[in-house]
């Protein structure tokens, strides 16, 4: 049985892409990058939206001149199966990628208890579709020393979630992982909804 897990790497004011869309920030410094691949090791299927699926496909065809870490990752990256959730693709282009047209909560939970391996959700948008369905088991933060003032938040709102501190590790280049279990999820209330 697989865990579900989602993965981010965001800013300290919690977005992953800043107001313009920007997420060059972002990037990993070797010694991230070396926790990364270390830890995707048993991540044997990786659920993607279109957005981010156009952003992880750089890896298939590796650049020249790519470091051994690179190499590593995209070595991983390559071997594991991609599921891309879009109704706008026409079609995938990666090796061991299928193209979903729609997200199903109840079917994503049942391919990660059948699989053998872990399975990841990326992407704010598709994982806060997960995290509101409440089959999320974990959370994995890479918080970047970095304050981008807005753009598209790792978390969706309208959401409560209950954690568990797992592990977390600070890095010389000042990005902290943080890994939580999930303990409870539900739904909130919005305010404008409420009555006085």
């Amino acid at each position: 049985m697989g865990r579900l897990i989602y993965g981010a790497i965001a800013s300290l004011d919690g977005f992953v892409e800043d107001a313009s869309g920007d997420f060059q920030w972002a990037a990993p410094d070797d010694e991230v990058m070396a926790h990364v691949t270390e830890l995707d090791r048993p991540i044997g299927t990786y659920l993607y939206g279109r957005r981010m699926y156009e952003t992880m496909r750089y890896w298939e065809d590796e650049p020249a001149g790519s470091s051994e870490l690179d190499h590593l990752w995209a070595a991983q990256w390559r071997a594991a199966t991609k599921v891309v959730y879009s109704r706008s693709l026409d079609s995938v282009t990666t090796a061991n990628t299928l193209l979903e047209r729609s997200f199903d909560a109840a079917a994503v939970r049942a391919l990660a208890d059948a699989a053998s391996a872990d399975v990841t959700i990326g992407g704010a948008q598709l994982a806060g579709q997960a995290l509101a369905a409440g089959i999320v088991d974990e959370l994995q933060l890479y918080a970047q020393p970095v304050i981008v003032g807005g753009g598209k938040p790792w978390l969706p709102t309208g959401v409560a979630i209950g954690l568990e501190l797992l592990e977390s590790r600070r890095f010389a280049g000042g990005a902290v992982f943080l890994r939580y279990g999930v303990a409870a999820v539900s739904r909130v209330a919005s305010t404008r909804n409420r009555r006085e």
